[in-house]
């Protein structure tokens, strides 16, 4: 007779440090399957050459999951300086090499122009679709297609190390940006070519590494321990400022109502109940603060 899991509602967030050779999504069935969690998501994809934080949601908290994906990420990136690859990282069969004639002096020099606000041509390696086909299907097939460049922003890149061919950077940037594509934009600047040898993000919006759990560490786990790992539903939203209502205010907007607006609030907020977390609320002009995603009694 086949086992049949039992799902149940599980309500938090787990911050994985993720494990390199798998892709995202596996990782989150992984780690559902651990908790038995009927319902789960991640909050922004990680290559499978990629290591390092993927928030993972689970029952109430994926109704906040999709604010992660906009949100500014930090990674530190290892570039091999030298070598061009037709996927742009390691992973990828080599097109060409050149001598590395630069000095560490020149990369610092460099680095500022791709500071701030930069247009990146995404790789053909990528997810992104061209007639309903994601580029890295034409790609294998051996063809290529226009690609717009597309604005992202480098809010900050320094240089963590020098050994050439290699160098560490750590990259926090604004969502859509391309590492693989920074390390080749780096290359070509530097006329030797570049392709990306590693990656780590260390840090999505308010949330960082510290404190992650790699899955080896979770999957010997018995389930009680388990739940300790689980941060809490608002997690994800501690950036927001918080808002706590009682008696009719909590009802009303329990139940979708607008209620009054703390003075000088705009915007988005957490807003929770005497005991635990409503939902996210917006605060508008007409100083009323609506209802934007509720929550089913999640603890704070």
């Amino acid at each position: 007779m086949q086992f049949r899991r039992a799902w149940k509602q599980v309500d938090g967030v787990l911050l994985l440090d993720k494990p390199e050779g798998m892709t995202s999504n596996e990782a989150l069935q992984k780690v559902r399957r651990l908790f038995s969690a009927a319902k789960g998501g991640h909050t922004g994809t990680l290559d499978p050459m990629a290591t390092g934080l993927l928030p993972l949601c689970f029952g109430e908290a994926t109704k906040f999951s999709a604010d992660l994906l906009d949100a500014d990420k930090t990674y530190e990136a290892l570039v091999c300086l030298g070598s061009r690859t037709d996927t742009g990282d390691r992973e990828g069969k080599v097109l060409d090499t050149a001598p590395v004639n630069c000095s560490e002096a020149d990369i610092l020099a460099l680095l500022p122009r791709f500071t701030g606000p930069i247009l990146q041509v995404p790789p053909m390696y990528s997810a992104l679709k061209r007639d309903g086909l994601p580029l890295h299907e034409l790609a294998r097939q051996g063809l290529e297609v226009e690609r717009q460049p597309r604005p992202v922003i480098i809010h900050a890149l320094e240089l963590l190390t020098c050994d050439l061919p290699l160098i560490r950077l750590r990259v926090t940037c604004s969502k859509g940006t391309y590492i693989r594509v920074l390390a080749e934009d780096l290359g070509k600047a530097l006329g030797c070519g570049a392709h990306l040898a590693g990656l780590r993000r260390t840090r999505v919006g308010p949330l960082d590494l510290d404190g992650a759990v790699p899955l080896a560490e979770l999957e010997p786990l018995p389930e009680a321990e388990l739940l300790v790992r689980l941060k809490p539903v608002d997690t994800l939203l501690a950036s927001l400022p918080a808002v706590r209502l009682n008696g009719d205010g909590e009802a009303r907007f329990r139940h979708g109502n607008p209620v009054p607006a703390p003075d000088g609030l705009l915007g988005q907020a957490r807003v929770y109940g005497p005991t635990h977390l409503l939902g996210v609320g917006e605060a508008k002009r007409d100083g009323k603060l609506w209802p934007r995603r509720l929550t089913v009694l999640s603890r704070p």
